[in-house]
């Protein structure tokens, strides 16, 4: 948020006078009008728009239709967009330089459309959307049978997608008429569909292919983003949920996993999580429930996550309900059977967890 940016940008002071020196900033979705009024940035990357805290942000229509405001107000900026997301391709400027990219892999599209699906009308006549390809949520191979608009043909794209579980993926990276091959050590396709955004963006801004790849494996997870964390001699996979379509990327990374998993999961509803978790029910928490050998509830609303996961066809008998959260670690270690134990915590749950890690010695600080 714009708080926070500005806080940034005065401890970088000196770095700031370099002119060398490339300002890379992460933007709340509301914020972004407003930061980008004032830093008039070189580019703008706007990867997708998935449903999240609707009491604060109101609904996606509403949120694409500011930025598409704001991007003809910076000539100058280069709009660097998903091409897969209709949402995000409503906001393109009529005139201005944009940068799609996308995925080009029909091995990862889904059967049907989830639940969570929002975006599923064009933003031009309202007409339902046609897809050829669905990868996640309202995402994929699109077109409106209304007027005709399509999902633009993305200049920087991946193919040959393969997973291997949760540990990371391999593919191609295209760039125009060139490729090259590249290892990211992130899970799930929503890792892969944000290191295509970003090496198109630094394509944008002087990077090489190659580069992009060198970067790209050298990446570490970042704050409970596919993190791996050792305590009491065993492995916890951190995975931030916050969001239905975001829970059911994570929940279909888990389910390539080829063993049972004991799963912490932790529900909160304090402000910055949203008031309303009724987003758990559009979560396909059936897909990963049959991976799960063991599962405790924590959090604010166990009760109903542990509900959820009943719902899903987990046995009760494997389920534990502990809203404290510390209680709720320490009996995931007690009872966990070898291998990575997935913990799956809402954003100020992450916050808590990260405290209760850092004072045993498992983390150097609360974001590292």
């Amino acid at each position: 948020m714009a708080g926070g940016i500005a806080a940034s940008l005065l401890t970088q002071r000196e770095a700031a006078r370099d002119p060398q020196a490339v300002g890379l900033l992460e933007v709340d979705e509301f914020w972004l009008t407003q930061v980008a009024a004032a830093t008039q940035p070189e580019a703008i990357l706007l990867g997708n728009l998935f449903r999240d805290q609707l009491d604060r942000y109101g609904e996606l229509d509403a949120i694409a239709e500011r930025w598409g405001e704001l991007l003809p107000t910076l000539p100058a900026t280069t709009a660097v967009l998903c091409a897969d997301d209709p949402l995000v391709a409503s906001t393109a400027p009529e005139s201005g330089h944009v940068v799609w990219f996308g995925i080009d892999d029909p091995s990862l599209g889904m059967a049907a459309q989830d639940h969570a699906a929002d975006g599923v009308h064009c933003t031009r006549c309202g007409t339902t959307l046609a897809y050829s390809v669905v990868y996640a949520g309202h995402t994929g191979l699109w077109s409106c049978p209304g007027c005709g608009r399509r999902r633009p043909d993305p200049s920087v794209r991946a193919t040959a997608i393969s997973f291997q579980g949760a540990r990371g993926a391999h593919f191609t990276l295209h760039a125009g008429e060139d490729s090259v091959e590249v290892d990211l050590p992130l899970p799930g396709a929503y890792n892969v569909v944000n290191a295509v955004g970003a090496a198109a963006l630094a394509l944008q801004l002087g990077a090489t292919l190659q580069q992009c790849a060198t970067g790209i494996a050298a990446m570490q997870a970042a704050f409970g983003r596919g993190e791996r964390v050792q305590l009491a001699g065993r492995e916890l996979l951190l995975m931030l949920v916050k969001n239905p379509v975001g829970a059911n990327e994570v929940l279909r990374t888990l389910a390539l996993e080829p063993r049972p998993l004991d799963v912490l999961a932790v529900l909160n509803d304090r402000i910055a999580d949203g008031r309303d978790v009724s987003w758990v029910w559009d979560a396909d928490v059936e897909a990963a429930a049959a991976s799960v050998r063991r599962i405790v509830c924590s959090g604010t609303r166990a009760d109903e996550l542990a509900m959820r996961w009943r719902y899903a066809g987990v046995d009760p008998q494997r389920i534990v309900v502990l809203p404290d959260l510390e209680a709720a670690l320490d009996a995931t270690l007690s009872e966990a059977a070898d291998g990575p134990i997935v913990v799956l915590p809402t954003y100020t749950a992450m916050l808590e967890l990260r405290q209760l890690l850092l004072g045993r010695g498992a983390v150097a600080g609360a974001f590292t």
